[in-house]
């Protein structure tokens, strides 16, 4: 896949939630970084109520997908802000024309949907990472934006590490090392998923969870559900990013809530779990390569990248 480059030319789709107001504030903070945008349509769009939550029509946000990956002049495909809706594109998408376009797609939350399904039916590494009107505008922590930018830009190569800022302090639950492909994001679109052809893919996996304004019952819940539906069953690591609650001031000790109940879930395991990863809806919000093969070290506390994910 080739990666994004100093002004290079970015699409800002908007596959969930409208944003409307935020797509030519979005524009101009990509040009004052140097990259050359292009707002797709749907981005600039809002539905009527009841579906007000919703940029555009299922049909117009999936082919601003389509159109965005096979324009030749579109390096990479920017999402500008999750919500929800992403999971109605799904059954709409060509995954062999996504597969033949290949390029950076950047988002999480709501976007997970979209991320889980082109792991499965186009088998492309794709970006859980910051989005333009989410995390970008409104000014994440450091190191949020460069963090991106090496990891798209073709700067990340085999034998990377991705650690995290001294002052994020991730914890380690169960020490250890292990090798897999890095699978999953946003735990409740993960669970919402579940007995569809679209579903997570677990097998040898390192898998990462992360959520927003859920409580520890709830995501007992969520974790149960997945282990019922056996997606642990041949896991080689675990990691937890943000854990959040949308404007709390308290996030940081709100981590240690769930440490009980992932020692719990994944001890008997015997596989190394590695908590408070910051990425997801915290700040600073760090972006990891779904799709690709990593080495999770939780003595070490980070990633090692097995290959190139951009060249």
């Amino acid at each position: 896949m080739p990666p994004l480059r100093p002004g290079g030319r970015v699409a800002i789709v908007a596959p969930a939630s409208a944003a409307p107001n935020a797509a030519d504030d979005a524009a101009d903070w990509l040009l004052s970084r140097g990259y050359q945008p292009r707002i797709m349509p749907a981005a600039r769009s809002r539905l009527d109520t009841p579906f007000d939550y919703l940029a555009g029509t299922d049909a117009e946000r999936a082919a601003d997908l389509h159109a965005a990956f096979t324009s030749a002049d579109i390096d990479a495909v920017w999402c500008l802000q999750g919500g929800f809706g992403s999971w109605r594109l799904l059954d709409l998408l060509d995954y062999e024309l996504l597969r033949r376009h290949a390029k950076p797609f950047i988002g999480y939350s709501d976007i997970t949907a979209l991320h889980l399904a082109i792991q499965r039916h186009a088998g492309f590494v794709t970006f859980h990472g910051p989005m333009l009107a989410q995390d970008l505008l409104n000014g994440r922590e450091e190191p949020t934006e460069s963090a991106l930018y090496a990891m798209v830009g073709g700067r990340m190569g085999q034998g990377a590490w991705i650690g995290a800022p001294d002052y994020a302090l991730p914890t380690t639950l169960m020490p250890g090392t292990a090798t897999g492909r890095l699978a999953g994001g946003n735990l409740a679109l993960i669970c919402a998923m579940q007995g569809s052809r679209h579903e997570i893919d677990t097998r040898d996996a390192i898998l990462f969870i992360e959520d927003v304004n859920e409580a520890v019952p709830r995501v007992d819940r969520m974790l149960s559900q997945l282990a019922a539906a056996g997606k642990f069953e041949s896991i080689k690591g675990v990691l937890a990013g943000s854990f959040t609650r949308s404007g709390a001031r308290d996030d940081a000790q709100f981590q240690y809530a769930f440490h009980p109940l992932l020692r719990e879930r994944f001890g008997p395991l015997g596989i190394p779990v590695l908590a408070g990863w910051p990425s997801g809806h915290g700040d600073p919000n760090l972006t990891l390569p779904l799709g690709a093969r990593v080495t999770l070290d939780a003595t070490r506390q980070g990633l090692r990248l097995e290959q190139a994910v951009t060249r």
